[in-house]
């Protein structure tokens, strides 16, 4: 298990690498979505492999770094691939730069993420907004010694997604016509897809969408009080909706076609937050 110094040892390293760039928001981008880095002005590519204890990508369509640089009018620190379970990472990988980010001073987050739709009137290439998930028995990221140094023992999670960004960001969607959700994401680990009858429980415990990611962040960076933002692009139909197997390609495809789309929403939604800083 990692200790404080270890956290603060990458957060260090981190701090070098950006030199005098000090972020205020985190993104994390999901599969086929990272294209929204290439937006950013000035930007500071920096390799998970350069920053001590962080572990690397491996999952198709995520490259493995942060890129630094200036968006939608604020300062952004972007993950350009995620790490999943799936992969053969701990929860501890999982959320190391979530935490790092805190100590950097950063206490915002924007979160990425590719799903399966569970709620039958969603079509692939809508967006949700997440309002709240559903973990079961998955393994938590806050197991095991609790740091005072990132928040309490027991954290609240009753609204992990704040609801101010998420009315934002839908006005920012309808105002281009675009018809957004607001739902429950179910997590699983993966990698495999999940199984028509676990869909059709999972429908039945009150979840619109299903992935394998987005979770174990949310939970560290609400343990860390952050101010969070989930967006979920419903690039296929789940298990068993439709008469047709699913695959990967699918999903890294879907985000490519939608990337363009929900970037500039993201941008607009930066530069609300920008002027409210503004305005202060």
């Amino acid at each position: 298990m990692l200790s404080i110094n270890d956290y603060r040892e990458g957060a260090r390293r981190l701090r070098e690498k950006l030199g005098g760039f000090k972020p205020e928001m985190l993104l994390i981008l999901g599969s086929g979505l990272g294209t929204l880095a290439d937006k950013t002005e000035n930007p500071i590519a920096i390799a998970y492999s350069d920053i001590p204890h962080m572990a690397s990508s491996t999952a198709p369509g995520h490259m493995g770094r942060f890129i630094a640089g200036r968006l939608g009018g604020m300062d952004v620190l972007i993950m350009q691939g995620r790490l999943h379970f799936y992969e053969g990472h701990s929860m501890e990988d999982i959320v190391y730069p979530i935490r790092i980010s805190k100590l950097i001073g950063i206490d915002k987050l924007i979160i990425t993420n590719a799903a399966g739709g569970i709620n039958t009137s969603y079509k692939p290439g809508e967006l949700m907004l997440i309002s709240d998930f559903i973990k079961l028995n998955a393994v938590n990221p806050l197991i095991g010694t609790n740091m005072d140094e990132f928040g309490a023992r027991f954290p609240d999670m009753s609204r992990v997604f704040d609801r101010e960004y998420i009315s934002r960001f839908t006005g920012i969607a309808e105002s281009h016509g675009e018809r957004i959700h607001e739902g429950v994401y179910f997590y699983c680990t993966g990698p495999q897809f999940e199984t028509p009858a676990e869909i059709r429980a999972m429908r039945i415990l009150g979840a619109d969408a299903v992935g394998m990611s987005t979770v174990p962040e949310c939970i560290a960076a609400r343990h860390c009080g952050m101010r969070i933002l989930g967006v979920t692009l419903i690039t296929n139909m789940a298990s068993g909706i439709l008469e047709q197997p699913l695959s990967g390609e699918e999903v890294i495809e879907a985000g490519l076609a939608a990337s363009d789309r929900l970037s500039g929403y993201i941008v607009d939604f930066l530069g609300t937050i920008d002027k409210e800083y503004k305005d202060a």
